[in-house]
């Protein structure tokens, strides 16, 4: 099953740093988020593009996880020629996570 199947997500920038955040869209579904998605399968999903540690923090009274990526944006805005600079497609692709 794909993330997109039971969850959104939003995602965020500053400087260097992404900051995805996913929602169950039943509040049923947020224990196999949190059970399923870990840092691991964030970091080992973003290999490559992201340099730093990944971080999870549990949200559940809006049933939800954010994560927090370092040194995941090449440098951030003003340092990077990736053609995304804000991270934004990070959104879309954590959701193509198989569970």
């Amino acid at each position: 099953m794909k993330l997109r199947e039971i969850a959104y997500s939003r995602s965020g920038d500053k400087g260097d740093v992404s900051n995805i955040c996913v929602f169950a869209y039943d509040p049923a579904d947020y224990p196999v988020l949190a059970e399923r998605l870990t840092a691991d399968v964030v970091r080992a999903h973003f290999a490559g593009l992201v340099q730093g540690d990944v971080v999870r923090y549990e949200l559940p009274n809006v049933h939800g996880l954010n994560f927090v990526l370092d040194r995941a944006l090449g440098g951030g805005v003003s340092m990077t020629l990736r053609v995304d600079p804000h991270g934004k497609s990070f959104q879309s692709l954590v959701l193509d996570i198989d569970l």
